[in-house]
C-alpha cells in the first residue's frame, strides 16, 4: 500500500494575486484575470488578450543580482516555493536535506529569455548572446535553482509534458515519497509565456479565443460560445510530506494525496482523443489507486480549457468514468479565471482543489452563459457554492496526448 502522503503547505502566483490568500479570495468571488496583454503591443495579432502577473516583485524573494540571472518562470517558481515552504512551517535547517526533493514542471520554460537573446544575436550577431542563457531558458532551472536555495539534495528535475507538466511532477512527487525515496518534496508548476512567439504560435493554431473587445468574457469553458483558450501565466507549488513526518512536527494538514492515473491518447498531436477515452482511464486510475468509491468523488478542477473539443471529450470522459453519479459531482474550470498555465496549470489547479476540501468551498466556472448540449453536468456556473467534499480530482490533458489526473481526499486519521 505504500506510506501516506499529505499536503502541508502551498503557494500561488496567479493573474488574480500574487500569494495564495490573494487568489483565493478573488477565485472564490468569481473575479476574472484576462485582459488585454501589456507584455508586448499585441496590436497585429489575432490574440491580444492573456492573463498575465500582476504587479509581481521578484525582488521580494531573490537578490537583484539572481534576479537579472533568472527568466521569470524561474522567479515565479521560487516565489511561491518560498511561500509554500514558509506556510508548511518546515526548517530546512532541521530537516535530512538529502530526503527533500524538488520537481517542478514547465511545459515551455525561459521562452521569454530565448525570444530576447535571438533578437541580441540577429542584431549583433553571437558575441550578443548572453553567457546566461542556456540557463536561464532551459525548463529544468526552475527545479534546479530551487534545489540550490534551499539545499534540497533528494531527487530534482523537471516534467515537460505540455499542459500536463507539473500534474506529472507533483503525481510523481506523491509516489516517490510513498514508495520511500524522501519525506518531503516541493512541487508543482511555473509557466511564464505571454510573449510573442508564443501568443503568435498559438494563434496560428487556432487554438485561442479571439474575443478581443470583451477580454473579461473571452475565457468560457463548457459554454456553448467558447472559442478557446486564453493563455495565463503563473505558478502553483505545494509541499508534499510523509504523514508520520508531518505528525512529529505538528503540521497542519490540508489534505491527503491518494492517486494519480497518467495515459497517454495515443492520437494526434494537439486533439483529444475522441470522447475523452484516454482522459477516462487516466481518471480510472487515479481513483483506483486512492482506493475511493467513485461515489465518493464530489468536486473534478476539470482541464476545462474553453476549446469546443477538450470541454466536449472531458465532459462524456466524466460521464464514461461515474456513469449516473457524474451529475452530482461539481465540475469547475478555474481556468475560466486565472487562464491557462499550460505546464504551469497543473500546479495552480492541485493547490486549488486542495483548498477546495480544506474549506468546503467550491470556485465557480465564471461566463457560463449559454449552454451546450454536449456539456450537460454542474460547472457550477458563475458564482461560487458551499459543499462538504470527500474526494476530488484535477485534470490535466496537454498537447502530444498526455493526460494525468491527481486523486486528493479530505484528511483523516
Amino acid at each position: 500500500m505504500g506510506r501516506r502522503v499529505v499536503v502541508t503547505g502551498m503557494g500561488l502566483v496567479t493573474a488574480l494575486g500574487n500569494d495564495l490568500e490573494s487568489s483565493w479570495d478573488a477565485l472564490l468571488r468569481g473575479q476574472g484575470g484576462v485582459r488585454r496583454i501589456t507584455r508586448f503591443d499585441p496590436g497585429l495579432f489575432a490574440t491580444q488578450i492573456a492573463a498575465e502577473v500582476q504587479d509581481f516583485d521578484p525582488e521580494a524573494f531573490i537578490h537583484k543580482k539572481e534576479i537579472r540571472r533568472q527568466d521569470l518562470f524561474t522567479q515565479l517558481a521560487v516565489a511561491t516555493s518560498d511561500m509554500a515552504l514558509a506556510d508548511s512551517g518546515i526548517d530546512m535547517n532541521t530537516e535530512d536535506q538529502t530526503r527533500v526533493g524538488v520537481i517542478i514542471g514547465s511545459g515551455i520554460g525561459g521562452i521569454a529569455t530565448h525570444e530576447t537573446q535571438n533578437r541580441r544575436y540577429l542584431e549583433g550577431g553571437p558575441s550578443r548572446i548572453s553567457p546566461f542563457y542556456i540557463p536561464m531558458m532551459i525548463p529544468d532551472m526552475a527545479s534546479g535553482v530551487v534545489s540550490m536555495r534551499y539545499g534540497a539534495k533528494g531527487p530534482n528535475y523537471c516534467t515537460v509534458s505540455a499542459c500536463a507538466s507539473s500534474a506529472h511532477a507533483i503525481g510523481d512527487a506523491f509516489r516517490l515519497i510513498k514508495h520511500g525515496d524522501g519525506e518531503i518534496m516541493i512541487a508543482g508548476g511555473s509557466e511564464a509565456a505571454v510573449t510573442e512567439m508564443s501568443i503568435g504560435g498559438f494563434a496560428a493554431m487556432k487554438a485561442m479565443s479571439t474575443r478581443n473587445d470583451e477580454p473579461e468574457r473571452a475565457c468560457r469553458p463548457f459554454d456553448a460560445e467558447r472559442d478557446g483558450f486564453v493563455l495565463g501565466e503563473g505558478a502553483g507549488m505545494a509541499i508534499l510530506e510523509e504523514l508520520d513526518h508531518a505528525r512529529d512536527r505538528g503540521a497542519r494538514i490540508y489534505g491527503e494525496v491518494v492517486g494519480v492515473g497518467m495515459t497517454a491518447d495515443a492520437h494526434h498531436i494537439t486533439a483529444p482523443a475522441p470522447q475523452g477515452e484516454g482522459a477516462a482511464r487516466a481518471m480510472k486510475r487515479a481513483i483506483d489507486e486512492a482506493g475511493l468509491d467513485p461515489t465518493e468523488i464530489g468536486y473534478i478542477n476539470a482541464h476545462g480549457t474553453s476549446t469546443p473539443l477538450n470541454d466536449a471529450y472531458e465532459t462524456q470522459a466524466i460521464k464514461t468514468v461515474f456513469g449516473d453519479h457524474a451529475l452530482e459531482i461539481l465540475v469547475g474550470s478555474t481556468k475560466s479565471m486565472t487562464g491557462h498555465l499550460l505546464g504551469g496549470a497543473g500546479g495552480l489547479e492541485f493547490v486549488v482543489t486542495t483548498m477546495v476540501l480544506a474549506t468546503g468551498k467550491v470556485p465557480p466556472t465564471i461566463n457560463y452563459e449559454f449552454p451546450d448540449p454536449e456539456c450537460d453536468l454542474d460547472y457550477v456556473p458563475n458564482e461560487m457554492r458551499e459543499a462538504s467534499v470527500i474526494g476530488a480530482l484535477t485534470n490535466s490533458f496537454g498537447f502530444g496526448g498526455h493526460n494525468a489526473t491527481l486523486a486528493v481526499k479530505r484528511f483523516e486519521e
